[in-house]
């Protein structure tokens, strides 16, 4: 008889807790049995392990094999137990000194040959591993993955090199951390491209300085997904924290980390047939969907309306809470979504509403029909929705001067949130109602502007608050202290859809 225990992670959303995999040969029929709630791919590790052993020759032990994954009621998913359990057979009949096992993680799939392929999720589960303090062994292919938790990572081939290294106890091999990459920013995507459109870029200022919403109103082509495109390039680089946080949404699917995008806020734009599925994340094993691949960073919704009502209302709650939760029967997942909304849409369904070159051909009831397939309460958690009219034929000329590059916009936009990140520990655009209450401070004269407009067009309580975050957002711009009118004459000057959805 025998035993072995060696150390795991499972993979639940972005988390990975702990398994202990225990491996008992005892006397007996030989049979191969995995328990603990093992779904069909970790069941089927038999055959790997089986052959991976053989492969690698060693001696497979013709004795009656139970390898238990703890604890019993988490279900266990993938292939990244093969490789412990095929060490834990190993230990177990005397080939490997167990005592070589203690203190460490293993992750790895194995070949019929005995090489290891890379895993998903690798990357959660190392920085669990590095918490606890124990060094890790993944395959060649997740080593920089893995690095990126910041402790002691082994990387191997196949079996013959873990057992190798195991004998011999060497060090981790070491590993260059993705945070020391070059950040290239793409030149292509500069805010001064953008001819004209100088009241829509200071909405895309204000929006990033405070982590508002945006919508853009317009007729195709005059610039919305340009300006959209190029709000991450206005955005602060995520620090290494943030950085790890969305790679790990990468690892989980399996996804390699892009160097040359480390530390840039991520750009999702998914097309508007994507189900609620696909946008929000699900399936039978949870999986995050695209708002959640937007975590840290901007989505962008082109052509608002086009897409499924039902699918735009199941942003409502992550865009409060920024995570999400897929709950299934067995199992519930928790995957972060604070993402920065930005939509564009047509401002009727030919496009041409208010455009002085071009003939609407849309009934008022069709543009009404049209604008009401975007909800009031997803419209009053846009913080900011302003029109996007044609630019002037002589702006568009090649020799027309450039607008101001991003790099000096994104300079202003760093300056605000610092204020704010002072003042509050977070954008205004997250502030709560009490948090809200505290840092608006403002005067008679510009509380009671406010206060008729807000009468006057009206605004619910929700987009009231909203009004006073993005006039908060456009003082911290001005390096004011106090809210002024001309302050909140502006905020409301952003929130243009509320006074024509009734009214096309």
């Amino acid at each position: 008889m025998g035993l072995a225990i060696l150390h795991c992670r499972a993979q639940i959303g972005v988390d990975a807790p702990s398994v202990t995999i225990e491996v008992f040969l005892s006397g007996g029929l030989p049979t191969f049995n995995i328990v603990g709630l093992a779904e069909t791919a970790v069941r089927e590790s038999k055959d790997r392990v089986r052959g991976a052993i053989l492969s690698s020759n060693f001696d497979f032990p013709q004795e009656r094999i139970t390898v238990n994954l703890g604890p019993a009621d988490m279900k266990k998913t993938g292939g990244r137990f093969d490789l412990p359990i095929g060490l834990g057979i190993l230990a177990a009949s005397r080939q490997i000194p167990d005592v070589a096992l203690h203190g460490y993680e293993f992750y790895g799939e194995l070949g019929l040959d005995g090489n290891l392929r890379a895993v998903p999720g690798v990357l959660p589960a190392a920085i669990k591993a590095a918490s606890a303090g124990r060094p890790i062994f993944v395959p060649k292919d997740n080593g920089p993955e893995a690095a990126l938790a910041g402790g002691q990572v082994l990387v191997a081939e196949s079996l013959l090199d873990v057992t190798a290294l195991l004998r011999s106890r060497k060090e981790p091999l070491p590993f260059v951390s993705l945070t020391a990459a070059t950040q290239n920013h793409d030149s292509q995507s500069d805010l001064k491209d953008v001819k004209g459109q100088t009241f829509a870029k200071r909405a895309l200022e204000i929006a990033a300085a405070g982590g508002h919403n945006l919508l853009f109103i317009g007729p195709p082509g005059t610039g919305k997904s340009m300006l959209a495109q190029r709000m991450p390039g206005l955005l602060p680089t995520l620090d290494d924290e943030q950085a790890i946080e969305v790679a790990s949404i990468d690892s989980v699917l399996g996804l390699p980390v892009d160097v040359s995008r480390w530390g840039r806020r991520p750009f999702r734009a998914p097309h508007h047939t994507a189900s609620a599925v696909a946008l929000v994340g699900g399936g039978s094993e949870p999986r995050p969907g695209e708002i959640s691949r937007a975590h840290r960073g901007v989505l962008f919704l082109d052509e608002l309306p086009e897409f499924s009502r039902s699918v735009l209302e199941v942003l409502r709650e992550p865009m409060e809470r920024g995570r999400i939760t897929i709950s299934r029967a067995r199992r519930q997942a928790d995957f972060p979504a604070s993402f920065q909304l930005i939509a564009a849409m047509n401002p009727c369904p030919c496009g041409y509403l208010g455009d002085k070159q071009s003939n609407c051909r849309c009934s008022a009831e069709a543009v009404r029909r049209y604008r009401g397939k975007i909800s009031g309460p997803l419209l009053d958690r846009i913080d900011i929705h302003i029109e996007v009219n044609r630019p002037a034929v002589a702006l568009l000329r090649p020799d027309a001067p450039c607008g101001e590059p991003s790099a000096a916009v994104a300079a202003r936009v760093a300056s605000a949130r610092q204020k704010q990140v002072f003042r509050s520990g977070k954008t205004n655009a997250t502030l709560s109602g009490a948090e809200l209450n505290r840092d608006y401070v403002a005067n008679d004269e510009s509380l009671a502007l406010l206060e008729k407009a807000a009468n006057a067009i009206p605004l619910s309580a929700r987009a009231y608050q909203r009004v006073q975050r993005v006039a908060r957002t456009i003082a911290d711009l001005a390096g004011e202290a106090d809210v002024q009118v001309k302050h909140v004459a502006e905020a409301l000057s952003l929130r243009q859809l509320d006074r024509k959805i009734a009214k096309p």
